[in-house]
């Protein structure tokens, strides 16, 4: 192992992940030394399954062998590691209203996120159903937008990468509808969002890793 690997943090990622395009959009806002490993997880790989027993991503390897496995243990991680615009705010002020946005985030509105999108594997219930569930964060945070630029006031902070990838793949299921209903404030803040440098940085297509290939950093 090279002294460049060896000093690396190797990051376990499948691009369409939301907990692991969270993870990304952190790692690589602050700047870290990361080498992204893309994972098929049908077929996930021995390394992966030997650093953390919950199988699947994101899992983050640091240099001196600590395993993070949960998308938001690693977004705090890695900004406590550099937060050049202070996304944790003063004293790390953001992080517990940015942990109760997550607590809704993560489970009730990830489940409603899963049930609308896979719709067809749920059908006590039509499409519809499920989508008005989750509708209820959505006018939630359009709400919160209506008087802030972004989630924790006029500045970016870690609630709004902790939120955005889950709100972009319930906008993706379908994007017509989403842009014919009155969330407008929301709408310009996912929009912001997908038109950053540092989104677009995060969603290059790689190759799935294997033992072996040149590394391929973040």
């Amino acid at each position: 192992m090279n002294s460049q690997s060896a000093m690396t943090n190797i990051f376990y990622s499948f691009r369409r992940c939301p907990y692991a395009m969270r993870a990304r959009l952190a790692l690589k806002y602050a700047g870290l030394p990361v080498e992204l490993r893309e994972v098929d997880l049908n077929a996930v790989p021995a390394e992966l399954s030997a650093a953390s027993s919950k199988n699947t991503v994101p899992v983050l390897v640091t240099p001196d062998g600590t395993v993070i496995d949960e998308s938001w243990d690693i977004v705090l991680w890695a900004l406590r590691q550099n937060d050049p615009d202070n996304w944790l705010g003063d004293d790390e002020g953001n992080v517990i209203p940015a942990d109760q946005v997550m607590e809704i985030n993560d489970f009730s509105f990830k489940e409603d996120l899963d049930h609308y999108k896979y719709f067809e594997r749920y059908p006590e219930h039509p499409q519809e159903y499920y989508r008005k569930r989750g509708e209820e964060f959505l006018e939630e945070l359009d709400e919160t937008l209506s008087e802030s630029r972004y989630l924790l006031g006029d500045q970016m902070s870690l609630a709004d990468i902790g939120v955005f990838p889950f709100i972009r793949q319930f906008v993706c299921v379908d994007r017509d509808w989403f842009d014919q209903t009155p969330y407008v404030h929301l709408r310009k803040w996912l929009d912001e969002w997908l038109a950053l440098d540092l989104f677009e940085s995060v969603m290059v297509k790689h190759p799935v890793w294997k033992p072996g290939d040149a590394p391929v950093y973040l």
